[in-house]
């Protein structure tokens, strides 16, 4: 899931940096501090939204630096466990498939693709249910719910073994199906 979060830092405004406006330097230096950055308890960070700066400043004895505190705005991504989540299938290998959620790429092992044997199709590169013939490729849509996270190792799992999860195509076949019988319930009565 896409946030919004506040927080707070102090930035160390270098001699060199001293024609630039504060606003500016903050944005840069936060920039690079934080963009890009996989932390515990920030998710992983998208970029920098926005910056505020206090006008005065502090010095440190020995230091020709000016520190300045800041308040700023970062857009974070945050994966949860039991969260669903709607993907892209940008990768796929023999043991599952890497599925595009946000910024990161979440592996959909082959024994969590569908509730039916999966055999992996080297020659035409996609998965293939051996009951269901429904198949897994690069470029598909994908619906799955979370359900392992590791920040610090920059991985998260996924499975679309249940109801109205999987290939978006799946989930509007299953749709379909309870449709029909229900339509010809009526028309019977």
């Amino acid at each position: 899931m896409f946030y919004i979060v506040e927080i707070a830092d102090v930035i160390g405004v270098e001699p060199r940096d001293f024609g630039l406006t504060l606003k500016e330097i903050a944005f840069k230096k936060l920039t690079a501090l934080y963009e890009g950055l996989v932390d515990e308890q920030l998710g992983y960070v998208i970029t920098v939204l926005s910056v505020d700066v206090e006008d005065v400043g502090y010095m440190l004895p020995r230091d020709p630096n000016l520190y300045h505190r800041v308040k700023c705005r970062l857009l974070v991504f945050i994966p949860r466990i039991q969260e669903v989540v709607e993907g892209e299938v940008v990768e796929l290998t023999d043991f599952g498939a890497f599925v595009r959620i946000g910024p990161l790429d979440a592996l959909l092992h082959v024994s969590q693709i569908l509730d039916d044997f999966v055999n992996f199709d080297k020659k035409n590169a996609v998965f293939v249910g051996s009951q269901t013939g429904w198949k897994l490729g690069v470029g598909d849509k994908v619906r799955a719910r979370v359900v392992a996270v590791s920040l610090a190792g920059g991985k998260v799992g996924i499975t679309t073994r249940q109801p109205y999860l999987g290939n978006l195509e799946w989930i509007e076949e299953q749709r379909r199906r309870e449709r029909v019988p229900r339509a010809e319930k009526v028309a019977g009565e």
